[in-house]
């Protein structure tokens, strides 16, 4: 999965502009944290794979870093999709969290200070996109379209390697959804302000699919 964020060191750079108005999660989006709680509790712990568990802790950064940039990036810009978007995912971070401890993994979010990350491969990733989100705010909507597809990328990565584990699929599966739905919301913004976008992670086709359905019903944000 690393391969796909270095990519990010050499997404093209957009033509500058300015712009106003703010983005909302879709209602919904809905929060009911709880249930997907219990079906981690309730699940029986299943023998992980290598993979499975580099997947769980590569998530756990990545979510992270999503919400480590968009909390940055509203603080340079106040718009508020960033807070929002940031908001959910603190609930993505934590629920990977939730299956981190039910498998006793070691977490390698330490310190939970924004920017700093225990693999030193998102700290500079985390540079890249926050000086890249702001020399603009086209630039910084277009971060939150990078960001949110390169989480739906690596999230069906990371499903596609676990065998037998439902609790696993359940949480990823909650992400990937709530991760659509947020490249709904960038995409309205973006172009609603008569910006544009290609995508750089997943294909034209697939993007197309994401942008042009409803915001989906999920367990999290």
């Amino acid at each position: 999965m690393k391969p796909t964020l270095q990519n990010l060191f050499t997404a093209s750079v957009f033509t500058a502009a300015m712009m106003a108005g703010a983005g909302n999660v879709g209602a919904s989006d809905a929060v009911e944290e709880t249930t997907l709680e219990s079906v981690v509790e309730s699940t029986a712990i299943e023998a992980l794979s290598v993979e499975e568990e580099h997947g769980l802790l590569f998530m756990r950064e990545e979510e992270k870093l999503a919400r480590d940039v968009y909390l940055t990036l509203y603080d340079i810009w106040g718009l508020s999709i960033f807070q929002n978007i940031a908001e959910s995912e603190q609930k993505h971070t934590d629920a990977i969290k939730l299956l981190i401890e039910k498998y006793q993994l070691a977490d390698p979010v330490v310190d939970d200070t924004v920017g700093v990350f225990t693999d030193y491969h998102f700290v500079e990733t985390y540079e890249a996109l926050v000086t890249k989100g702001s020399q603009s705010l086209e630039d910084a909507l277009q971060v939150g379209n990078m960001i949110e597809e390169l989480d739906i990328k690596d999230i069906a990565e990371s499903i596609a390697v676990v065998e037998g584990n439902d609790d696993i699929v359940a949480v990823y599966e909650e992400l990937m959804k709530g991760s659509r739905n947020h490249l709904r919301s960038f995409w309205d913004v973006l172009t609603k302000n008569g910006f544009t976008y290609e995508p750089q992670f997943i294909s034209q086709e697939e993007f197309d699919a994401i942008i042009n359905s409803p915001m989906e019903a999920t367990n999290l944000k």
